[in-house]
């Protein structure tokens, strides 16, 4: 069965892709905010979110002048 479109999922990037999109939603995870809270490391553990993901969400967290939180 496919997985479902949840996009958009707040000011998530579309680009995320749905598997992901669907997984940080499931995780809490709606906005960049809460994304920026959260390490690279915590977000790779969500099964669904993966390298590619992380790429996009780091680069739309530097084109507001954030990052994700160290650890």
């Amino acid at each position: 069965m496919p997985t479902p479109d949840v996009r958009p999922v707040g000011d998530l990037p579309h680009a995320v892709g749905k598997t992901a999109a669907r997984a940080l939603q499931l995780a809490g995870i709606e906005s960049l905010a809460q994304a920026a809270e959260r390490t690279e490391k915590e977000l790779l553990a969500i099964h669904g979110v993966g390298p590619k993901a992380i790429r996009i969400l780091r680069s739309a967290l530097a084109d507001q002048g954030r990052s994700f939180r160290d650890g």
